[in-house]
């Protein structure tokens, strides 16, 4: 199980809470399959409840909420998320200076050839 999956599931949870599992899914770009198993996991961790409502003409509506322990989690993800993305920035920073002095001396030296 991914903790990517994991992260962004609870990110979405916290956002929309009602969210049928297909719909989260799809949210996602996860098979249903794959939601539920990251669901359970995350629910035997926790870090979701579910809760039913047993007024609802819909009989299997729920809503997924975030516990404490839940909310922590996410905190804690969400920085490390944080800090993994900023160093892919500072590396894909640094790729395109290497790429910009290469491209620079590639036309340098085609004007070169170019002249003499």
């Amino acid at each position: 199980m991914s903790d990517v999956n994991n992260f962004n599931l609870l990110r979405l949870l916290e956002n929309n809470p009602n969210l049928s599992q297909r719909e989260a899914a799809e949210a996602l770009g996860i098979s249903l399959g794959k939601l539920n198993y990251v669901m359970n996991a995350l629910i035997e961790k926790g870090l979701i409840k579910i809760q039913n409502f047993k007024n609802s003409k819909n009989k299997l509506s729920y809503t997924y909420l975030l516990t404490t322990k839940g909310i922590e989690e996410k905190v804690k993800m969400t920085f490390e998320y944080y800090e993994i993305k900023k160093k892919e920035f500072e590396d894909l920073q640094q790729e395109i200076k290497r790429l910009e002095f290469q491209n620079n001396n590639l036309k340098s030296s085609s004007n070169e050839s170019r002249i003499i």
